[in-house]
């Protein structure tokens, strides 16, 4: 620097923000007793620079697409962690999906090549169990089926891993990194009965901000082995096990109240400090 030169000052990082706009599993659950953390099932906004990324298409993305109509056109990747209905039956009540200058890129790695996931989503808007076809959307819609282990880059300089999670009918595992940080989703994954699994700790390792399938407690989970959930004790166990900043506990159960949040979220605030529960409208950076 020469002299009587001002310092020029750093350049601030781009934004890598978090929006959930669902946060319960299983099925939409409204009521008095869900109404501060919500009762839409699992949605997920993610912004990186002017990457913009959806996590799975439950009722969650109707209030998302609403807010994003005002706005106009998008260009979207939506990434699936799933194709059970919970996790799709809002897709056909996104309104970007209908305006003809939207682009929208649907990614799935859960999914036989003999069943991509566009024709999934024909079967789901068919009749007797919808009125209309997924031909209806105007918008500019691609199907990107990929095998879950991959390593996807939807926007350059953007990079997104993959890694396949254990679950029925299978499931897929993201961590999305993006100027030096790193974003872990995980949910609708059942932990092995014993230690951890490799591929999982290796996607989470030193990911600044997980968001993990916490359905249940551990005290409920033994009559539940199978059926493809994790608890919230597990989320802490393994974020501490691989290193992660911080954890968010996601996929509430239907049945749990706003209350028994309350707790859990106490408990885990005690157990590792600065993990979070999930609700609706809460906004993180990463």
């Amino acid at each position: 620097m020469t002299a009587g030169t001002a310092p020029t000052p750093a350049q601030a990082p781009a934004p890598f923000t978090v929006r959930f706009w669902g946060v319960r599993g299983s099925i939409a659950s409204p009521g008095p007793d869900t109404v501060r953390y919500g009762g839409n099932t699992a949605c997920i906004e993610v912004r990186c620079g002017d990457c913009h990324i959806v996590f799975d298409c439950g009722t969650g993305i109707r209030p998302l697409g609403e807010r994003l109509a005002r706005g106009g056109p998008v260009d979207i990747d939506l990434l699936l962690t799933h194709s059970h209905l919970d996790h799709i039956c809002g897709l056909p009540f996104f309104a970007p999906a209908f305006h003809p200058d939207s682009r929208l890129r649907f990614w799935a790695g859960h999914l036989p090549p003999e069943r991509p996931f566009r024709t999934v989503l024909s079967g789901m808007m068919s009749a007797p169990l919808f009125p209309v076809p997924v031909e209806i959307f105007r918008a500019d819609c691609s199907f990107r089926d990929f095998a879950a282990g991959e390593t996807l880059e939807p926007k350059p300089g953007v990079i997104v891993r993959t890694a396949p999670l254990n679950h029925p009918d299978g499931a897929t595992g993201y961590r999305v990194e993006f100027g030096g940080r790193s974003l872990c989703v995980l949910t609708d994954t059942e932990h092995p009965a014993q230690g951890r699994d490799p591929i999982i700790l290796d996607l989470l390792r030193g990911a600044d901000l997980m968001i993990y399938d916490s359905t249940y407690t551990d005290a409920e989970y033994p009559a539940r082995v199978g059926w493809g959930h994790s608890t919230w004790q597990e989320c802490l166990r393994l974020a501490e096990a691989a290193g992660v900043g911080r954890a968010v506990i996601f996929h509430h159960d239907p049945a749990r109240t706003d209350a028994e949040l309350d707790v859990i979220a106490a408990e885990a605030e005690a157990t590792r400090p600065g993990s979070l529960v999930a609700r609706e409208g809460m906004e993180l950076s990463v």
